[in-house]
């Protein structure tokens, strides 16, 4: 399906399909696996893990319905491009927008996780004018490798999707080990809990999971994209689902009171293998952040590429670097935006806004769905089995996380669509002129 693409821009055709399953993984595991355990455990208690698998069951349907959605595509745009294709530009422009906050601020929420981590290594980073040139430096730096080229970026968010692995890996192993030798079950929080609580750590829990939806943003740089995107999608899907499980265990069997600590793998690591371990995940958490960040600056800025593409947006926002190959407008443009809202904002703040955000653009995808098998029945390169039962499924997860939003995030989703709104009038003023 092609919409007012430019036959002139030739982004380069980069990822590969484990570059795209690494793309996910290095989005999925960012700087939330060091914050987020302590939070589920203090709503959940003992049965945190099990939340786990309660939101790997909901992103997983969610996935196999954007698995098949996407496969359907070969430009940039992911789910803004689904919504505009299926329901038209005003339904586009309000994913289109959604999807960039849910990024962005997801951005800045690990650059707080980023800072919080360094102190390990450079206590002087509290001070605010080191906190200013620190997010200046890892924000500026990766957007300079961006704008030089997508196998430049591609490259950065392979090595550091293994480095990020590693730590966790072996933090995993040794804490297993010492829960068979010397830890006891836990006996805080082993009673029940009221479905508020559920519900609130499942939507923590999603902002943990979610992010596959921005390595699909790309897909114009993507080999291959029709065949190779459900298959990355399920192996970071698995990969993740494994990895965020494992550690909720190891959290609430290793660590004395998991929800009174703000750092409960750095708490863990110091029970296990004491200060030398702690120093291993800390730099862990460096790693994932920065590979975080390296990921999202990868995809996001792809978004107002993809708007402007379309002319939903200033074309300035769709020009291509002449000599790189890269929408480095859109890229500078991002950077800044984070860079603002990582200096002003908190992690659980942040967290919170994105993971509400993106169970709209969910809901819209997996709606978008038995739309797009109407009016493309010929174009998929994927079909999921019992699509349009797993549409359902996955619109009715999304409406009743979303169900239960609060005052703060109700205000942010607000304004984000009556800018999306503002954008839409705008474009019918223009057709109206010309």
């Amino acid at each position: 399906m092609t919409l007012g693409v430019d036959p002139k821009a030739n982004l380069v055709r980069a990822i590969g399909r484990f570059s795209l399953a690494a793309l996910m993984v290095n989005i999925m595991i960012g700087g939330g696996v060091f914050e987020i355990p302590a939070t589920v455990a203090g709503l959940l208690g003992s049965q945190s893990p099990v939340a786990y698998v309660v939101a790997a069951a909901g992103m997983g349907v969610i996935a196999a319905c954007l698995a098949e959605v996407a496969s359907r595509f070969q430009q940039v745009g992911g789910p803004y491009l689904y919504a505009r294709v299926a329901f038209g530009r005003f339904l586009g422009l309000q994913v289109g927008w959604l999807l960039w906050l849910t990024r962005v601020s997801a951005a800045a929420a690990v650059a707080n996780v980023f800072l919080d981590y360094l102190l390990a290594f450079f206590p002087q980073a509290r001070d605010p004018v080191y906190r200013i040139v620190i997010l200046t430096i890892l924000i500026g730096s990766l957007a300079a490798i961006n704008v030089r080229g997508v196998r430049i970026g591609t490259g950065i968010s392979n090595l550091l999707t293994i480095a990020k692995l590693l730590p966790l890996l072996i933090l995993l192993i040794g804490s297993l080990w010492f829960i068979h030798t010397h830890a006891s079950p836990p006996t805080v929080g082993t009673g029940s809990h009221p479905i508020r609580a559920w519900i609130d750590a499942v939507v923590l829990i999603v902002f943990a999971y979610s992010g596959f939806e921005a390595a699909l943003i790309p897909a114009g740089e993507v080999k291959d994209p029709i065949h190779n995107t459900a298959a990355a999608l399920m192996t970071a899907m698995i990969v993740v689902t494994i990895t965020y499980t494992l550690l909720q265990v190891v959290v609430m069997r290793v660590v004395a009171n998991p929800a009174q600590t703000n750092s409960p793998l750095l708490a863990a690591a110091r029970v296990v293998g004491g200060g030398s371990m702690a120093l291993v995940i800390s730099a862990g958490a460096l790693f994932s952040s920065i590979g975080y960040f390296a990921a999202t600056m990868l995809a996001t800025p792809r978004i107002t590429f993809a708007l402007a593409e379309q002319r939903d947006f200033p074309r300035w926002f769709a020009r291509i670097h002449p000599r790189y190959r890269t929408p480095h407008t859109s890229v500078l443009a991002f950077a800044a935006v984070a860079w603002v809202l990582s200096l002003s904002g908190t992690f659980r703040g942040n967290a919170v806004l994105s993971a509400i955000t993106r169970l709209f653009v969910y809901g819209i995808s997996c709606a978008a769905l038995p739309v797009l098998r109407s009016k493309l029945p010929q174009q998929a390169g994927f079909r999921l089995p019992g699509g349009v039962v797993f549409a359902i499924l996955g619109f009715a997860f999304s409406l009743i996380l979303v169900s239960h939003m609060g005052k703060a995030e109700l205000v942010g989703l607000g304004i984000t669509m009556l800018i999306a709104f503002a954008n839409w009038l705008a474009i019918r003023a223009r057709r109206s002129d010309s």
